[in-house]
């Protein structure tokens, strides 16, 4: 869990705004970033395809930049 140091910006004492420290910000974002990459792999694992060999796979790659 990520421990935040938030600052609130008051609107006639209702929270409007939130600030908080770059490095704050900076592992929030880093942990979106894993958070969707856990889910392309959820979702990856989940789907019907067909897989394929790793160097296969490389190959087909390699020859899609050669274009």
């Amino acid at each position: 869990m990520v421990t935040l140091h938030p600052k609130y910006i008051f609107e006639k004492k209702e929270r409007k705004a939130v600030l908080l420290p770059i490095f704050d910000w900076e592992r929030i974002m880093d942990e979106l970033e894993e958070l969707d990459d856990i889910r392309a792999y959820d979702e990856a694992k989940s789907g019907s395809q067909e897989s394929i060999p790793f160097q296969q796979a490389v190959c087909e790659i390699q020859e899609g930049y050669g274009e």
